[in-house]
């Protein structure tokens, strides 16, 4: 109850500090790619620091009301088991900060079906990321993941240790934008493994750190928030 009521005085102190900052909207956006990572690279301070990143990103749009997870895999270490993206994000369905519905369920958003493309896959303030041909190219983005959205096996670092790793290591990234060079060019999820985890090595290969935030508890239409 506690944990509860500082959040809800936060929200309704961020309220009136911003009068007319956010406008409720036709549909709930449960889903976006980061406008910005934390900045070292592809150490987001492991799955609870990627996943604080998309509720604070997501609170800043106003659609902190939602549990929301980072689309991230996590390979089985120190006794900790293997964690698959697709069974961290929910049940789904889940839209884009337009309303538009990416996927109707994690089977949906794993074929070829899924509505992702570089203008479906929107930014939690409503924007378009770089992709290839755009100056600078942001199209990696980093999911540790294979084409299902599990963890990849019996393969060397995919997840720059567990996202810890700002340093040597690799992980694998999808492109948002669908297109390119890498392994599967097409593919959301997992294109191709990173030159490393330095913020440098990311940009240097189309990144910039970004990855996919998905809210567990779907959406329904009729309750969003948005930045005006």
């Amino acid at each position: 109850m506690r944990a509860a009521s500082v959040g809800s005085i936060a929200l309704a102190v961020f309220s009136l500090a911003v009068p007319g900052a956010l406008t409720a909207q036709s549909n709930t956006m449960s889903f976006f790619i980061t406008s910005a990572g934390p900045g070292d690279g592809a150490d987001l301070g492991g799955l609870q620091g990627a996943d604080d990143h998309c509720a604070f990103l997501a609170y800043q749009a106003g659609a902190g009301d939602l549990t929301w997870r980072a689309y991230l895999s996590a390979v089985a270490k120190d006794g900790s088991p293997a964690v698959n993206a697709r069974d961290r994000i929910g049940s789904g369905p889940w839209f884009n900060y337009a309303g538009v519905m990416v996927a109707r369920d994690a089977t949906d958003l794993h074929s070829e079906n899924a509505n992702l493309t570089k203008e479906t896959i929107l930014t939690e303030k409503g924007s378009m990321v770089n992709g290839r041909g755009d100056s600078p190219n942001m199209h990696d983005i980093l999911t540790g993941s294979t084409l299902d959205g599990t963890v990849a096996a019996g393969m060397d670092d995919t997840t720059c240790d567990n996202w810890t790793s700002s340093g040597e290591g690799s992980a694998l990234v999808g492109h948002h934008d669908r297109q390119g060079g890498g392994q599967n060019p097409t593919s959301w999820n997992s294109a191709h493994g990173s030159r490393g985890c330095g913020q440098a090595d990311l940009q240097g290969t189309g990144g910039n750190g970004y990855f996919y935030c998905f809210a567990t508890d779907g959406a329904s239409a009729g309750s969003a928030f948005r930045d005006e």
